[in-house]
């Protein structure tokens, strides 16, 4: 039996339970009703990893700010970020030249797909949100398409251009007027054309 997203949380969930885990036995009765008349087999991590966690003492604990532990971290990474985000880039243009050179379909949209929604993911994080904004854009033309064949190529081409220059030239939000100014744009014809489908 294969498990929807839901049910194999839930049963991640259920496998980490413990004897001390408040409402446990809600827990285990909620996964079971959702199995219900199915075959499951309930899979147990091989690795408990709160063995591997060591609790800290209450004055570490007082001294100990998530939040800025947190940024630390990305500041220390964030001298990749722009090298993340050109991989990112190079993904995209890989994704659009296969469905440039095999036409839309199912499995070559979805290809572009993901790779216009890897970069709306990141983006913020990786200091791009203008960036992110076209690539959610893109991303909400390719979602409401009827067919993959409806894929318009041409707007689809210039999505992707304007994230590779917009990567390219470093414009990183909505300071930059002209890239602010391209995606108002392309949002706009987006729009007008999938409307055409309602």
């Amino acid at each position: 039996m294969i498990l929807s997203w839901t049910e194999s949380r839930l049963w991640a969930v259920v496998a980490g339970l413990t004897d001390k885990t408040p409402n446990k036995r809600a827990w285990i009765a909620m996964a079971a009703k959702t199995a219900e008349g199915e075959e499951y087999e309930v899979l147990t991590p091989p690795t408990d990893l709160r063995q591997k966690v060591r609790i800290l003492t209450k004055r570490e604990a007082a001294k100990f700010d998530p939040v800025a532990a947190a940024e630390a971290a990305i500041q220390r990474l964030s001298s990749n970020f722009g090298t993340w985000m050109d991989k990112e880039t190079e993904d995209l243009l890989g994704a659009m030249q296969h469905l440039r050179d095999g036409g839309a379909d199912a499995e070559r949209l979805d290809r572009l797909y993901q790779s216009a929604h890897n970069i709306k993911g990141q983006a913020l994080t990786l200091g791009y949100p203008l960036v992110g904004s076209v690539a959610a854009s893109f991303c909400h033309l390719i979602e409401n398409l009827p067919e993959p064949s409806d894929f318009p190529m041409e707007l689809g081409e210039r999505y992707v251009e304007a994230i590779r220059a917009m990567v390219s030239e470093g414009a990183k939000d909505a300071d930059n007027p002209t890239g602010s100014k391209l995606l108002e744009s392309l949002t706009e014809v987006s729009d007008a054309y999938l409307e055409k489908f309602k």
